[in-house]
């Protein structure tokens, strides 16, 4: 992934920062097909709903020109006028509600698409690509931001139908009555109509701003939330408070922004459709005094410049909604645009059958985006039912080594091979079933024990777990919990310590039974009774199959066939810990240290 790439990640608009409004909806409808299915029948009705607006106008007109006449009522006449314009309302009325529930449930099944597929390429997208922004940013765009899409599609888009309809049948029905007052209308209204697109570019810089700032509020929440332990322990809860202040403030400065030019829009309308209804009352007597309208049909257009009015003052508000859902659009699409650059190849990659496995590193190169390489010329081969130590210093390369054969991320040049193929060709459902690997801080879910342990091997019976548990030299801690399997685990399995979350993760790897199995610092954070424990069950897990540890201590290093010592990038040396340790060199120097500190 590119450095050009990251940064439009992080800032949320992809490919489609520079696009047109309309084209961002267009291309935002084209991903959820939903929402057109049956969407001729809901715009029938929307006809039918706008049509029905203009029942009350006429009938008052025929009421006044017509039922009363030469100033007598016709009774029976004003009577079946009443009736049919209520059952028109009736029917205006159930077409309405129709269209709304039709409307709703299309835009729900859409926006429900278009979060799955949000949240299916987050994903997809490689560790690396994640890392480019905070979680909570990332989570909001396909959380809030899908949001505010869904509150324009059941509000803002159902307003622009009825209120285009609306206008349209106005004009027509105002035109038949008086072309004269029609013209003046339109005279009033043409330059509002003519600087709403700028309006819209306004607010379309605005409200991108505010979803940014919004996605900034929310990362900087989650992150002081995630992290409440650390901010105490060193007491910087009011620096915290300070930055979340600032996300606060500035989410609060583009809001306030955007609806500044909202409301300065919107009171133009206001001002515009007073300036209409005067100049129509004053044009409008002069016209009946001439005999050119009757008293019905001005009384009727004062009704209709009522319905005129309304999508305009509406087309302000649907503005606002729209540009919101127009930048949550871009930031979504933002997400979904970013090429999954480790991809799965699906149907036409290869399955691997089960059994040994060998991994090969062919002229590997690795580097982050923008920065130094941190894998150089690197070539070597772990045999099948080989254990491997990979040690060295901080920076070394250890931990990109371990992603690079997990395939959480592609190297630059080069490639990796298991079994002689191209990682890369590989189906992820053959590549995650064969290679497990146990991250250094054993994340757990919100669940039970029995849940955790059990998302290594779904369908595993209860049995199954509890002989895992005892093959593992594990029975004696399960008994001590309070509640064996059922024991909650917390969020982020908060509720045990960082070395029963541990524990917890190598049981959820030994009962998934991978070929290949890959420690990174997975007994770092265990006492040394819980480590000695370990070390034994550890012999029974990796006996049969490759094993990759990722270590700081000694022992993973000694109990090894081959150590793999890395150095700037490179690796250095290599060979068992017996050789290596007699040899002057990176390994040597590790080593004394690791004695020292084991004597200290």
């Amino acid at each position: 992934m590119t450095a050009e790439t990251a940064e439009n990640v992080r800032q949320g608009i992809g490919a489609n920062a520079d696009s047109s409004a309309w084209a961002t909806i267009r291309r935002g409808l084209s991903l959820t097909p939903e929402f057109r299915q049956g969407l001729a029948v809901t715009l029938a009705l929307a006809v039918v709903a706008t049509i029905g607006k203009i029942i009350v106008p006429i009938a008052v007109q025929q009421t006044i020109d017509t039922g009363l006449k030469d100033g007598v009522p016709d009774l029976p006449y004003i009577y079946r006028t009443v009736a049919l314009c209520a059952a028109a309302v009736l029917l205006t009325a159930l077409a309405a509600y129709i269209m709304n529930v039709r409307l709703y449930k299309a835009t729900e099944a859409s926006l429900a698409t278009l979060r799955v597929r949000g949240f299916r390429h987050v994903h997809d997208l490689s560790v690396l690509t994640q890392n480019t922004e905070r979680r909570g940013a990332l989570v909001s765009r396909v959380t809030n931001d899908i949001d505010q899409i869904s509150t324009f599609m059941q509000w803002g888009g159902l307003m622009i139908i009825v209120a285009l309809g609306q206008l349209l049948v106005a004009s027509v029905l105002m035109l038949v009555y008086s072309w004269e007052l029609t013209l003046l209308v339109w005279l009033c209204f043409v330059p509002l109509m003519i600087a709403l697109p700028r309006f819209q570019r306004w607010l379309s810089r605005a409200y991108t701003t505010v979803r940014e700032r919004t996605g900034d509020m929310l990362a900087a929440v989650s992150e002081s939330v995630v992290g409440a332990a650390v901010i105490r322990a060193y007491a910087t809860e009011r620096r915290t408070a300070e930055r979340i202040d600032k996300a606060v403030n500035a989410n609060r400065a583009a809001q306030v922004k955007a609806q500044t030019i909202v409301g300065f829009v919107f009171p133009l309308t206001e001002i515009v459709a007073a300036l209409a209804i005067a100049g129509i009352v004053l044009l409008g007597v002069r016209l009946g005094l001439s005999g050119d309208i009757t008293q019905g049909r001005l009384i009727a257009f004062l009704f209709l410049i009522t319905l005129f009015v309304s999508p305009m003052q509406t087309a302000t508000e649907v503005l606002n909604e729209a540009q919101n859902a127009v930048a949550g659009w871009r930031r979504i699409l933002g997400v979904i645009d970013t090429p999954a650059d480790v991809a799965d190849p699906g149907e036409n990659g290869v399955e691997l059958p089960r059994g040994p496995i060998s991994v090969a590193f062919e002229d590997v190169h690795f580097a982050y985006p923008g920065g130094p390489p941190v894998l150089r010329e690197l070539s070597v081969e772990i045999p099948p039912r080989s254990r491997v130590a990979v040690v060295g210093e901080t920076g070394s390369g250890k931990t990109t080594f371990a992603k690079l054969l997990t395939r959480l991320m592609d190297p630059v040049g080069g490639r990796v091979t298991v079994d002689g193929h191209d990682l890369r060709d590989i189906r992820f459902s053959s590549l995650r079933e064969r290679i497990v690997m146990v991250p250094q801080d054993g994340f757990l879910f919100d669940g039970t024990l029995e849940d955790n342990i059990r998302y290594g091997k779904p369908d595993a019976t209860r049995e199954e777990i509890l002989l895992a548990l005892t093959e593992l030299g594990l029975a004696d801690w399960l008994d001590g919990l309070p509640a064996g399997l059922d024991t909650p685990v917390g969020q982020r399995g908060e509720s045990l310590s960082a070395g029963e979350r541990q524990l917890v993760a190598l049981a959820r790897a030994y009962l998934a039974d991978p070929d290949l199995l890959l420690l990174d610092e997975a007994t770092s954070a265990v006492d040394p009774a819980t480590e000695v424990r370990l070390a034994r069950a550890l012999e029974g897990v990796t006996r049969g199959r490759t094993a990759v540890s990722i270590a700081h201590r000694l022992s993973t290093a000694e109990n090894a066939d081959e150590v793999f010592v890395f150095d700037g990038g490179r690796l250095v040396q290599r060979g068992p810990h017996a050789e290596l340790v007699t040899e002057a060199g990176v390994y040597a120097d590790l080593h004394a240290s690791w004695v020292s500190a084991a004597r200290s």
